[in-house]
């Protein structure tokens, strides 16, 4: 018999379980015998084959090329070295793809041990008891409660239903929400089937309690991943800029390599000596270290944002975060504590206080029979569930819990047994329950005042009995509650006729007024001071709500995201105006979207990007999806925030709070300025290794650096500290900067003319000094040939090595920040650094006076004067730089804060 087609008690006799669930022995046993509850991974590519792809892509392409000509340059003019060339450059291309392999597995790993600490769970009864277990422990059989917000954890059938109604387009593609009930029912399969529930799909509205028939790949859901699993990801931006700057530099490297080597044929220079020549501006030129630093610096990132509350599911989203100019964020449990308290309550015309003393006092005061109506809704009409665990009884909305807890304080309870009930929805906003009190079957009604008030006929009166409703008196007590910032909710309620259905909204009318309650939710300790930080950061904050207007912007102007009239723009604005007409509306500097939805938020958000603004969404329901996906970073709510929230987002707030947000752009903002200071670093060290080439074929000198010494600037000397410069933390001044452009790249005009024109030639000059200083100190004239093993030449070209060395130690320094002083150094900000360091010095000094690192790079011990002439040449190197960085300072200081774009 299909699952479908049998009445409840013959599918639970079926599947060996009861309506309160299976035991946890039993389900322990049938977690052996049905696997886990989870669709098979796609199948990974083979380790093999993703480290073999490391010694493919283009740069180590390149080096292959240059490898490949030392092989054939020693084969046809041997005793020149080049046969070691050349396996100094595959040992580096080996190296490099080890090195890169390693940081992108280990990375990988990182990411998916912090994803664990946010398992998808569900709320299943084992023993009689609801427990939250993970979902992948569910078994055919278990009894699961299902909620608004939910992902479906697997193949259900529904065994009882309160206005149960799933999205599950994921499924079966059907875009509207889809009613569901508990009932037998007649279909072709279960896909069409009104009383299942299937893995894949989520609760829009409603509750519901669900019998599990199916898991893992045995779901309709798994069948449909079976057949997806092929499917390519779409390379994010960040990598789409690696791409393209790889290559670019790598064209670049070969092309000019190239044109130098024909240039040398034609100043008649040595056909092989012109090769040798072309391979040393090739290997110069290709940053071989790029590629396990963007890696390295993202997986760090990660890392430290996890420390700081922020879970990253998707890593290229750390450095996306770095360029967002606008914040859209709820208000509720994010600006604010998400601890709602009844503070104000309006019923029969009269103010009354929340929590009586003693219940017995306000019977006296004749306070009951004004509240009553109020109260009964209040206790009744909410979706929350019993949880002995919980405080007061009950778990769910936070606002349901603390009118449950007010009108408790008065000694009100729910009553009567729920017969219907119309769950809250967006464009709703508001909830009614039918419950039977004795003979007589009551429609409870909650939810926004503006929705609820239309549908009244009569208010409550101070005695008990009802009067005309006084709109002008309504709108007053509302407004009073909303300037002090209070979210407002409305009640009302009605008899039901004998035998009335409630089916829909026409059984919400008619209704007897109750009163109103303003809820306090105050605003977080901190976030004035984050949302400072954003406005000082050039990054606008828009709270988009669906709350009321006037609380709204009460809120906003304690915590000092606006003045005191800040552009409010309601839902019914945002539909009513057309695209240019919305996006004209939010140029102005204090927004605040309130009583909207989230076809609204929708628009709001794509309106922003038509701007050309990066936006960053927050959203904890179900609703909030559409406009998560749609954002350029979606952020869910980690403790708050529904299953359905948490799978479109690209990063999960553990703590639900503003300020999180604010570091985690701070640390995507490190991402990209690390990026840029690898490259400055890496960068300058390509010209004091090129610059020796030209001055070798144009001057027709000794080569001043040969190509085994440039690889080991780029793969020794260099690397770590380059490393070191990926993973540094954010810069104090980081977050007083603009955001950058969207079309910013990481290496632009601004990069190059430092790198390659300022900090390049200053190294290029200092290393040629020296080499020219030590040949001429020793006796040497131009137009002397030297030997490639003359000591004399070996102590010189050794110096030149030495130089660029030195300077890039110094160059470190001045690589940590493009407009910030060297001094002081920060050291244990990064400790990195310091072993970064002390890697690039030893291994100059094995090359230099280990006899093993002068056979193997041509070097010859230098003695101390030597070293101490290069010292003024790196200091005179700082002193040039740091007042190129203090005349940017000067300028930005003079110049509007919107007009320095930061890069």
């Amino acid at each position: 018999m299909d699952i479908w087609r049998g009445q409840v008690e013959e599918v639970l006799a079926g599947l060996g379980t009861g309506g309160e669930g299976l035991g946890a022995a039993e389900a322990v046993r049938r977690l052996a015998t049905f696997g886990r509850n989870c669709v098979a991974a796609r199948p990974r590519q083979l380790l093999a084959l993703r480290f073999a792809r490391e010694f493919t892509h283009f740069f180590a392409i390149v080096l292959w090329i240059a490898a490949a000509l030392a092989l054939i340059a020693d084969r046809f003019n041997p005793g020149q070295g080049m046969g070691a060339l050349a396996a100094a450059i595959v040992g580096v291309i080996f190296v490099n793809g080890c090195f890169s392999f390693w940081q992108e597995y280990r990375a990988e790993r990182a990411v998916e041990a912090l994803a664990a600490l946010l398992p998808q769970r569900a709320l299943a009864f084992r023993d009689g008891r609801l427990d939250a277990v993970l979902a992948q422990e569910l078994v055919p059989g278990d009894v699961i409660m299902l909620e608004a917000g939910d992902n479906v954890p697997a193949d259900c059938r529904v065994i009882e239903g309160r206005g149960l109604r799933v999205n599950a387009a994921t499924v079966t593609g059907e875009s509207r929400p889809v009613g569901r009930v508990a009932e037998a029912v007649e279909a072709a399969g279960a896909a069409d089937a009104r009383n299942l529930v299937l893995a894949g799909t989520s609760v829009v509205a409603g509750h519901a309690r669900a019998v599990v028939f199916a898991t893992g790949m045995h779901t309709e859901f798994g069948r449909i991943a079976h057949l997806s699993q092929h499917t390519e990801e779409r390379p994010s931006p960040l990598a789409l800029e690696i791409a393209r700057l790889s290559r670019l530099v790598a064209l670049a490297a070969t092309a000019l390599g190239a044109v130098f080597f024909f240039v040398g044929r034609a100043l008649g220079v040595p056909f092989w000596d012109s090769a040798l020549f072309a391979i040393a501006i090739i290997v110069a030129n290709v940053p071989e270290g790029l590629l396990p630093t963007v890696t390295l610096s993202l997986a760090m990132a990660t890392q430290r944002m996890a420390r700081r509350n922020a879970l990253v599911r998707h890593l290229p989203a750390v450095e996306a975060l770095g360029a967002t100019t606008v914040i859209c964020t709820d208000k509720t449990g994010t600006l604010t504590e998400n601890r709602m308290r009844v503070v104000s309550l309006m019923a029969g015309g009269s103010a009354w206080m929340p929590r009586p003393e003693r219940v017995e006092e306000a019977n006296e005061a004749g306070a009951t029979p004004a509240l009553a109506g109020l109260l009964a809704v209040a206790a009744g009409c909410h979706g929350l569930r019993l949880d002995p665990d919980a405080e007061g009884g009950y778990a769910g909305d936070p606002m349901e819990v603390a009118l449950v807890e007010c009108a408790a304080a008065w000694g009100v309870r729910e009553s009567g047994t729920r017969v219907a009930e119309l769950p809250f929805e967006t464009g709703r906003n508001r909830m009614s329950v039918a419950a039977a009190d004795g003979c007589a079957v009551w429609l409870l009604c909650k939810g926004a005042p503006e929705v609820v008030v239309p549908r009244c006929v009569l208010q409550r009166a101070p005695d008990g009995g009802t009067v005309a409703v006084d709109e002008d008196a309504i709108r007053g007590a509302l407004d009073a509650m909303a300037r002090r910032g209070l979210r407002v909710i409305a009640f009302a309620r009605r008899q039901l006729d004998a035998g009335e259905a409630v089916a829909d909204d026409g059984a919400e009318r008619e209704l007897i007024l109750e009163g109103l309650a303003g809820i306090e939710d105050p605003p977080r300790a901190d976030v004035r001071e984050a949302v400072a930080r954003c406005r000082e950061a050039g990054i606008r904050v828009i709270m988009v709500t669906g709350d009321y207007p006037a609380t709204a912007v009460a809120i906003g102007r304690e915590i000092g995201l606006t003045g005191d009239a800040p552009r409010v723009l309601r839902g019914e604005d945002v539909a009513r105006m057309n695209a240019a007409q919305l996006a004209l509306a939010l140029e102005s500097p204090q927004v605040i979207c309130a009583r909207v939805t989230a076809e609204h938020k929708l628009r709001v958000v794509q309106a922003l990007q038509q701007r050309g603004e990066v936006v960053a969404v927050t959203g904890d329901g179900v609703n909030d999806a559409p406009a998560l996906r749609a954002a350029d970073i979606g952020i869910a709510m980690g403790r708050s925030g529904t299953d359905v929230a948490k799978e479109a987002a690209d990063m999960v707030l553990l703590d639900d709070h503003f300020a999180t947000i604010v570091s985690a752009i701070e640390e995507g903002r490190a991402v990209f300025e690390n990026l840029r200071k690898f490259l400055t670093y890496i960068l300058t060290s390509n010209i004091p290794e090129l610059v020796p080439c030209l001055v070798f074929v144009l001057l027709r000198v000794p080569l001043p650096l040969t190509v085994i010494q440039i690889l080991a600037v780029d793969l020794g000397t260099d690397m770590l500290p380059a490393l070191a410069l990926g993973a540094e933390p954010p810069s104090p001044g980081l977050m007083k900067r603009p955001p950058r452009p969207r079309s910013a790249r990481l290496v632009d005009g601004a990069l190059i003319a430092r790198a390659y024109f300022f900090l390049g030639v200053l190294e290029s000059a200092a290393s040629l000094a020296m080499f020219f200083g030590v040949l001429a100190a020793g006796g040497w004239v131009r137009g002397e040939a030297l030997g490639r093993l003359d000591p004399l030449y070996l102590e010189a070209t050794t110096a030149c090595l030495a130089t660029i060395v030195v300077m890039q130690v110094a160059n470190l320094f001045l690589c940590r920040d493009a407009r910030l002083p060297a001094w002081p150094p920060r050291l244990a900000a990064n400790p990195l650094l310091l072993w970064g360091l002390g890697f690039e010095l030893a291994l100059i000094a094995a090359i230099v006076y280990l006899p093993a690192g002068n056979a193997i790079f041509g070097a010859a011990p230098l003695d101390a004067e030597t070293w101490l002439r290069m010292l003024p040449l790196a200091l005179a190197m700082v002193a040039l730089e740091e007042a190129r960085k203090a005349w940017l300072r000067r300028r930005a200081r003079r110049q509007p804060q919107h007009a320095v774009r930061a890069g």
